[in-house]
This record gives structure tokens, C-alpha cells and sequence, in this order.
């Protein structure tokens, strides 16, 4: 017998009673995700982006100010899909043992059907892909990120030369038509997962998770052409516009989220602009288009909803991984690296990085807000207020508690005789539903990675961003962009959540 099979059997009794008292009228469950998207790249965040799709869900839902990921690709699907922090330090990419469940496991055995359409990055052979762990349809890349018009396509030699493993279900895929382009095709997959499953009355659970707009840097012509000129001014001026256009909607308060000023390395403007404009304009418009194009995509998926006429009973929602990257494959000005053609492998690099984060500091890979806070919107019409908003502190550890509360499930101890890690986030579905203003966390959020390290404890963040600096200590209720520590005023402060965060980590496995 099949491990997955005693996997299934072992849990199936658990969860009968529960789904008989449950009944059907649990809620559909469409979870999308963007790939290195920075925290202002949404309109709805204050981005001149045209993203009027994913503006519709806060518009229609809920909209979070204060939601975390783990800063890298790797550990937060890991996290997102187990509602477990990462463990080992987050090092490897196959971060799914077998005393951890899966959204898809989880949401399978309470009775959903499942479906993945996007980007896994948590192993691309058995027992790690989608199709071994609770994933009833699954379609994409199995890898980190790929060519966007061709995934067969290899990477160039300064990015390791591999050709990304890109597959359906238990097969891998190696030919792609013409007009192939990734966001569509998981888009595609998406509908038709939705389609079939829709059919038969139970709910289902889908995961969305674009590979837009991480680097390469490829976009359609059409899309690109719609940004032409729009970031000429640069990433000075850009920054500057959304931090003004996020006071006006009052998304941020400038008294809470003072300007933290330049991240260590950038430069102005004026200075830091490759003497290539043309290059230099085309990374932003390019990466602007990738939005755009996922968001047009996003809205081929509530078309599909108000089509099926399952709009009122699905809960959708958006989030991205982790900041804006400021990563340079290839070097800082590899101008011979077009932005847009799929012959081409560029990137935004960290000054344009450090405007899609605004108004945080730093990106994807650190702990500073730059890196861990994510957007978050959620649309569940009747049950979750149109035009909402929330300060309420969550992170991507909650959504399993958070899906199985909604689903009428629970979280069981055993696998297969054997105990299962239990799930260390919260269930958000009281906030979501009104229930609640908000729910106090009872423990701290931890973050690690590459050496850098985070502990937020109420209003408390303690960073540590390498040995020379030591720990940095910020007041989030009044200092939510890191811009003043304070770790010399409060050092009994320190103390305390340092030993907090070495706690979790030998907890966890984390090699410090």
C-alpha cells in the first residue's frame, strides 16, 4: 500500500462526523499568490499599476495592513502549505515532511476537491510534488522561476544554465506552444480545475501561485507598450508618489510610517541610472506589465466565478511571497539583456526594488518589513464586509487553521501512528467574518533566514541584520518602517525577545 494511501485512510475517519455535521454549504477556497511582487505594486496599495481585478477583491473584501510571509519563495510555500514555520533553517527545497499536512491534504480529507495551477518550489519528484501531497489537479512549475514564454528554454549561464522542471500531475512537460505564456497557462489550468470541480457540487480548494512578476523579466508587447514613459522621472520620484498616494487613501498614517530614508547601497536617481534610459525605463515598464497581465488574468478567474454563479460562496484572496527583490543575475548593468523578449533574462534590480516596497525598507530575502510584509486581500461576499479593513497582525502560518475553521474541519494528531507537527498559526475566520475586531497572538512571530533573523512580539520587532550590527529594536505602533532603533533605550527589551527568538529556533532546527 501506497504511502499517500495510508495517509488518506489513516486520516479519513477523522473527519467523517465532521463533514456530516458540516453539510455542503462550506465555502470554496481560491488562494493566489504573486512571485517577488513588492507591497505597493496593487492600486489598492497605492501603485499607479493598473490592477482593477485584484482592487475589485479589496474593494468587494478585506484588505490587511499587517500580514506577514517568510521573505523568500522557498520557505514561505513551505510555511503557507503546512501552517508550520519552515524548518532546518529553511535550507533545501524539498521543506515537506511527513509529520507536516498540506493545505491540499488537509483540505481534501475534510471533504474539498484540490487543484494547483502556478509555481510549487517544494521538490519536483515523489513524495514532494503537488500530486503527492493532496493535490487532485496540478499544472506548473515544480521549480522557482522559468522562461515565461517558453519554460523549455534553459537559464543562461549566469543563473546556472538549468532547464526549470515544469509538469502535470506525475508527468513532466517539455514542449510548449507558440503563444505559450506562463500566467496565462496557469490561468487556463485554474478555470478549467474550477470548472470541472464546480460541476459536482462539493467545494473545492484551488492555489494560485503566478511566478509573475519575478525575474526574467519577460511581458507581452501590448502590455509593455502601456507603461512607455510612465517611470522616466525614477525610482526616487516613483516612491515618493506612492508613499503620497498611500497617506491620501489613509493606508498608512505618516506618523506611524515615517520614511525610513535610502536602503543601505541605493542611490538617487540621477546618480544610479544606467546611462542606457532606454534599459533602465524598460526594467520598470516590463515588471509593470507582468502585474498588469496577472491582474487581467485574476480577472479571467471572477469572470469564471460570477459565470458558474459560485461568486457568493467562494472565498478569494491575494497575497504575495515576499517583498520586492533586489537580486542582480547577470550584474547591475547587463544592458545587452533586454527587458521583455523571452531571448533575454533581466531584472529590476534594488533601487527599483526599494520603490515597490514602498514604504518599507529593504526586500525579499531580509527581515526587515521590506522583506516579510506582504499585501493581503480576501473577498467572501456575506460573510466578510465589502470595503473593510484590518490592522490585525497575521502571518502565512495562519491560513490553514484559518481554511479548515472555515471548512468545518480540524487538524489531526496522528499520521500513519505517527505524531503530526500541530499547526502554529492562528484561525483569522472570527476577524474575517466580523466576529472580531481583532485576536490576540499569544506567541510571537519568528523569521530566519541566511543568517538574518526577526521576532515580533506584539508592537515589538527585534531584527538582526548581520553580526556588525547586532540586534535593532523598533516600536511597530509608532515606527512601523524600522526607522529609529531603540535598542539601546530598551535593553532588558532585547534581552527577552532575543532569548525568545533562540527558543524557536533550536525548536525549529535553525543552525545560528
Amino acid at each position: 500500500m501506497s504511502v499517500n494511501m495510508k495517509r488518506l485512510i489513516a486520516f479519513a475517519l477523522f473527519f467523517v462526523v465532521t463533514l456530516i455535521a458540516s453539510g455542503e454549504n462550506r465555502p470554496n477556497i481560491i488562494l493566489i499568490m504573486a512571485d517577488d511582487m513588492g507591497w505597493s505594486d496593487i492600486g489598492c496599495y497605492g501603485s499607479e499599476i493598473a490592477t482593477p481585478n485584484i482592487d475589485r477583491i479589496c474593494r468587494e473584501g478585506m484588505q490587511f495592513t499587517n500580514f506577514y510571509n517568510n521573505a523568500k519563495c522557498t520557505t514561505t510555500r513551505a510555511s503557507l502549505l503546512t501552517g508550520l514555520y519552515p524548518r532546518k533553517g529553511g535550507r533545501g527545497i524539498e521543506l515537506l515532511d511527513d509529520n507536516m499536512l498540506t493545505l491540499g491534504e488537509a483540505l481534501k480529507l475534510a471533504g474539498y476537491q484540490t487543484g494547483l495551477s502556478g509555481k510549487w518550489h517544494n521538490g519536483s519528484r515523489a513524495p514532494h510534488r503537488p500530486f503527492d501531497r493532496g493535490f487532485d489537479e496540478s499544472y506548473g512549475l515544480w521549480d522557482g522561476c522559468c522562461n515565461f514564454f517558453n519554460p523549455a528554454l534553459a537559464d543562461p549561464q549566469f543563473k546556472g544554465g538549468k532547464v526549470r522542471f515544469f509538469g502535470q500531475d506525475d508527468k513532466r512537460i517539455t514542449q510548449f506552444p507558440e503563444d505559450f505564456y506562463t500566467t496565462d497557462a496557469f490561468t487556463d489550468h485554474a478555470i478549467e480545475t474550477i470548472k470541472k470541480q464546480s460541476a459536482t457540487g462539493k467545494p473545492f480548494f484551488h492555489y494560485l501561485p503566478y511566478t509573475a512578476p519575478h525575474y526574467p523579466l519577460h511581458a507581452k508587447p501590448e502590455d509593455i507598450a502601456k507603461y512607455k514613459g510612465k517611470y522616466s522621472a525614477g525610482w526616487d520620484a516613483l516612491r515618493k508618489s506612492r508613499y503620497e498616494r498611500q497617506v491620501e487613501m489613509g493606508l498608512i498614517d505618516p506618523k506611524i510610517f515615517p520614511e525610513p530614508g535610502p536602503n543601505p547601497n541605493n542611490q538617487p536617481f540621477s546618480e544610479g541610472k544606467n546611462p542606457d534610459t532606454e534599459w533602465e525605463n524598460l526594467r520598470m515598464e516590463t515588471y509593470a506589465a507582468m502585474v498588469d497581465n496577472m491582474d487581467q488574468n485574476i480577472g479571467r478567474v471572477l469572470a469564471t466565478l460570477d459565470e458558474l454563479k459560485i461568486a457568493d460562496n467562494t472565498m478569494i484572496m491575494f497575497i504575495s511571497d515576499n517583498g520586492a527583490c533586489a537580486e542582480t543575475p547577470g550584474g547591475a548593468g547587463n544592458t545587452e539583456h533586454r527587458p521583455g523578449p523571452k531571448e533575454w533574462y533581466s531584472h529590476v534590480g534594488p533601487n527599483w526594488a526599494y520603490a515597490q516596497n514602498t514604504p518599507f525598507a529593504r526586500y525579499k530575502a531580509h527581515t526587515h518589513e521590506g522583506g516579510v510584509a506582504s499585501p493581503l486581500v480576501i473577498r467572501w461576499p456575506g460573510k466578510i464586509k465589502a470595503g473593510s479593513r484590518t490592522d490585525q497582525v497575521g502571518h502565512i502560518i495562519d491560513f490553514m487553521p484559518t481554511f479548515l475553521d472555515a471548512a468545518g474541519g480540524s487538524y489531526p494528531e496522528m499520521n500513519d501512528e505517527k505524531p503530526l507537527i500541530q499547526a502554529e498559526g492562528i484561525s483569522l475566520l472570527p476577524v474575517l467574518t466580523g466576529e472580531a475586531e481583532s485576536i490576540e497572538r499569544t506567541k510571537p512571530l519568528f523569521w530566519f533566514w541566511a543568517g538574518k533573523r526577526a521576532v515580533r512580539d506584539g508592537d515589538w520587532k527585534l531584527v538582526w541584520e548581520n553580526p556588525k550590527k547586532g540586534w535593532e529594536l523598533f516600536h511597530m505602533a509608532v515606527d512601523r518602517t524600522e526607522a529609529t532603533n531603540v535598542a539601546t533605550d530598551h535593553p532588558e527589551k532585547v534581552e527577552q525577545m532575543t532569548k525568545q527568538w533562540i527558543a524557536w529556533a533550536k525548536l525549529t532546527g535553525v543552525k545560528f
